[in-house]
Formats: C-alpha cells, structure tokens, sequence
C-alpha cells in the first residue's frame, strides 16, 4: 500500500476537521485541530523514549518481575550478556513471571519476556526471538506504534507541547501505552525486517542463524497460532522463506 506523506495526511485532516455542520469551513477549528496533530507528528524522539520507560515501569508494576536470585532471570542475564548495549542502543531486560508465550519491546529499549516463552525453547531460539524484539527498536518500529497511538489519542495529544515534547500523563494513559507495546500490531514488512535482523544479530555474536527459523517451528508445532509471538505476525511460510533468504546472504 502506498504509504500517505504526514503532510498530505495533515491537509486531510484540516480540510475534515474544519467543516461544520452546516457544511460550511471554519477555520479557527481546522487550525486548532491542525496544532495538535502537527505538534504529534513532530514528536520528540528523545520525549518519546522517556515517555516509554514511564510505561515499562507502569507495566512492571502490574507483573510480577522475575527476581534477580531467580532462574529466569539468571538465565535471561545469561542469554543476552552483552546485548545491554547493542549497535549503539541501551537495553534492559527481564523476565515477567506468566505464563503467555510472547515477548516485547518498547522505543526506550525495554526488553520483556515472559517465563512462558523461555519454557517452551531453548537458549538459542530465546535468543533469536530477543533479537527480533531489538530488530523493533533498532528500526524503530517501537517508537513508530507509540507515536502513533499518542498522535490518534486526543487525550494524550493534550499532554504534547508546540515543541513536540510529551508532557505529564496519567497512570491509565502510560497504562495503555504498556499495552499497545505488549499488543503491537506491526506491519508485515516489520516483522519481516525485525527476522532479517535478528539473523544478522545472531551471526555477529557467533551464535547460529538458523535458531530464528527454529523459534519460529518450535512455537508453530507446540501452539499453533495461539503463541502471542506469532498470532500477529506474517504467515511462518513466508517467515521461513524470508529468513532462509538472509541467512543465504551472510
């Protein structure tokens, strides 16, 4: 699909939001409308990221969070030693103690997975899905989703300044955030971008490539669909076909 300029999308919006009901134009309204979805196209990136930790700790407050001393969190502090900062990126992981199968990132660099996913694989394929989670924010698809549910929500579009700066929100706010990076419903190109990566990931650290394809076959052969990871994510045909694509390229 032909992707739509923010400024094509902007002069829609004016022309919408500044007719009345009688059919007639009022300006004064397209131009306030006009502020508020400029000021979120323009978003500050670095505010962005602030805004997702916010939410990460909103988040952590409602799971329960893998204690240091436990073995998930040893073995995830295993898994991604040397990953806490990666291409240029901080990153911070942990392991929510639930049974869901899935895994997520956020803009900031906030890496979750659930003890669920790491009872259903092994290290290296663990590993691969974290890769495709950092593949999200590397190309910041994270940051895309979180930008956009601020842009498309009026309520939050409140709390962002002229100099696209996202200001103070509430509890339920970074709460729905949380849940649009738990729930993220990335483009079919994203995914595939963020299994490329992941590949590419795993070849740099020395690690085998392959683990992606057989994340992808593990999860498929124990759940199906039902696994969260792969529920929205492109047909694992076409994955496979993808990823075997970027492994012959290395």
């Amino acid at each position: 699909m032909k992707r739509i300029t923010p400024i094509v999308t902007l002069a829609a919006l004016l022309t919408v939001a500044g007719c009345t009901t009688e059919g007639g134009f009022d300006t004064n309204k397209a131009m306030a409308v006009g502020m508020g979805v400029a000021q979120a196209v323009t978003l500050n990136e670095e505010s962005v990221k602030h805004t997702a930790s916010l939410a990460a700790k909103e988040m952590d407050g409602k799971n329960q969070v893998a204690p240091a001393s436990s073995a998930y969190a040893q073995r995830l502090a295993g898994i991604t030693s040397g990953l806490q900062n990666y291409k240029g990126l901080k990153f911070d992981f942990k392991v929510y103690l639930a049974p869901e199968v899935n895994a997520f990132a956020m803009a900031d660099g906030t890496v979750r997975v659930y003890s669920g996913l790491m009872d259903a694989m092994p290290d290296d394929q663990v590993l691969a899905v974290i890769g495709h989670e950092i593949g999200h924010v590397y190309h910041k698809h994270s940051y895309a989703q979180m930008q956009q549910k601020i842009l498309t929500d009026s309520a939050m579009q409140a709390a962002v300044s002229v100099g696209g700066m996202v200001g103070e929100l509430t509890q339920g706010q970074l709460g729905q955030l949380a849940y649009v990076a738990v729930n993220a419903q990335f483009s079919q190109q994203d995914e595939l971008e963020s299994d490329e990566f992941a590949v590419k990931m795993l070849h740099s650290l020395g690690k085998d490539p392959y683990a992606m394809k057989r994340a992808i076959a593990t999860l498929q052969a124990k759940y199906g669909s039902d696994s969260s990871f792969l529920s929205s994510h492109p047909s694992n045909k076409e994955r496979i076909q993808r990823i075997q694509k970027a492994i012959d390229r290395l």
